[in-house]
């Protein structure tokens, strides 16, 4: 069992305008899934003002980054467009937006000063119970964020993507999964 100190959290504050997210640790393919869904939550309640806050953010994955890459580029159809912050993103995790283009579809605030948290702050649950089908799906859709994002991802994920539509669209064997 992991050590509870080292589990990542979210930290929102889901009525502020903008609406604040805290990353505390890792961002990767296990706990992306409660995030999407927090954001197609806030997006249908018509929230359309992001900040994130990367201080103790201490690394993502490409599936966390196509995440947020899926919420951009919603929100630039939204009419009037909303916008997307991040925050105190660090040197490295700077480094892996640039590579991938999200620098050009979300705004990177260079500043020191993060949002506060105005109220006190609720940690999603990242317990989203999905089957290994429906984690392939949220992963291929992630990746393919990536490339709508910048078409030069495509070569870096055209493997993955491959593996994870062949993953999707795979139909189980009568008592296999």
């Amino acid at each position: 069992m992991p050590d509870a100190a080292n589990k990542p959290i979210y930290l929102v504050d889901a009525y502020s305008d903008p609406v604040v997210i805290r990353l505390e640790g890792r961002a990767c393919f296990t706990n992306s899934a409660c995030l999407q869904d927090f954001f197609t939550e806030m997006v249908g309640q018509g929230k359309l003002h992001f900040v994130i806050d990367f201080l103790h953010c201490t690394s993502m994955d490409s599936t966390f980054l196509g995440v947020l890459a899926g919420l951009a580029l919603e929100l630039r159809r939204k009419s009037p467009p909303g916008s997307l912050v991040v925050c105190q993103v660090g040197r490295r995790n700077l480094e892996l937006l640039r590579n991938l283009g999200l620098h050009r579809l979300l705004t990177v605030d260079a500043g020191d000063a993060a949002p506060g948290l105005e109220r006190a702050p609720l940690a999603l649950e990242c317990t989203v119970n999905r089957n290994e089908v429906e984690h392939a799906r949220l992963m291929l859709e992630a990746h393919e964020n990536l490339v709508a994002a910048d078409p030069a991802n495509q070569g870096k994920f055209q493997d993955v993507m491959a593996f994870l539509r062949h993953r999707v669209e795979r139909k189980p064997v009568a008592g296999v999964g």
